[in-house]
């Protein structure tokens, strides 16, 4: 059965939330007969609703659509220039994401990649994926960028993908390439 979404764009991809303008269309979400006509159209989208307005600045388009309306890559833009926070493969491909999207865009991943995954952020770990995070630690006024490695090795393309974003000199990525320079 299609739905219709609202599509949204962020500064490391699209989002997306279902969209109802009509309360019979509402009939399978839970704000059915929480929703009155007076407050339509509604955008669903994490647990809660709210007015959907065209001239939202983030607001992109709406789409007609059975199954999700958006790809991995829309979602979390793969080899973004200005990427900062997020995912990257072995071969050195980013997946960007905002500081509180990790888990959901490793689920998505993971379904693209490793599709039997149940503990997704832990399966692209072992998988050599790097996760790259905001390291504000609630002491420091600076936030950061801190590349996490669950194995605690990396890949030369990782590396030389590190160096291109400016965090080859980071703490960690120096200790992991230190440990791994005799592999490449």
């Amino acid at each position: 059965m299609k739905k219709k979404y609202a599509i949204y764009k962020s500064e490391t991809g699209y989002y997306y939330g279902e969209y109802y303008d009509t309360l019979e269309a509402m009939k399978d979400s839970p704000f059915y007969g929480i929703v009155t006509e007076d407050k339509l159209p509604v955008v669903v989208r994490d647990g809660g609703y709210y007015h959907f307005d065209e001239n939202d600045y983030m607001f992109d388009r709406l789409v007609e659509c059975e199954g999700r309306p958006l790809t991995l890559e829309e979602m979390y833009f793969k080899n973004q220039d200005t990427f900062k926070l997020g995912w990257m493969s072995p071969d050195g491909d980013t997946y960007s994401c905002d500081y509180t999207s990790h888990t959901k865009a490793a689920e998505l991943i993971c379904e693209k990649y490793f599709p039997y995954a149940r503990l997704h952020e832990r399966a692209l770990g072992k998988a050599g994926w790097l996760k790259i995070i905001d390291s504000w630690d609630g002491v420091h006024r600076e936030h950061g960028q801190f590349v996490y490695s669950l194995t605690g090795k990396i890949t030369k393309r990782q590396a030389d993908r590190l160096f291109d974003l400016g965090l080859y000199n980071n703490e960690e990525v120096r200790r992991m390439i230190a440990d791994c320079e005799d592999r490449w």
